[in-house]
């Protein structure tokens, strides 16, 4: 599979605490299931880390077409959360878990 040079990555990685593991897991499908359906979102998966000595042990990563589908997706989740109430810190500090979350391009080849 080929990927576009201006396809967005959005790699969020997450250091979750077994203790709440359960819970997260819960919240991220329940959230990663409306981006599948979203125009321009051509890979959407929820990782757990299965060995090494890394400290994130849940991994999303989405790529996305472009960045305005990007764009549009990132401003539909805001609409979402807004309407149901939900903030994404409350939940992070109550299940005790450290986020590190970015956008990624693909390195052209030399």
């Amino acid at each position: 599979m080929s990927h576009h040079s201006e396809s967005v990555f959005r790699v969020d990685k997450f250091d979750v605490p077994s203790t709440s593991r359960d819970e997260f897991i819960f919240k991220l499908r329940e959230s990663h299931a409306l981006l599948d359906d979203m125009d321009g979102c051509i890979q959407n998966y929820i990782l757990e880390q299965s060995s090494g000595t890394g400290r994130f042990n849940i991994v999303t990563f989405v790529e996305w077409r472009d960045q305005e589908t990007y764009e549009a997706a990132r401003s539909a989740a805001r609409a979402r959360h807004v309407a149901s109430g939900f903030e994404a810190q409350t939940m992070f500090d109550r299940l005790g878990i450290s986020v590190d979350i970015a956008n990624y391009s693909v390195v052209p080849h030399a």
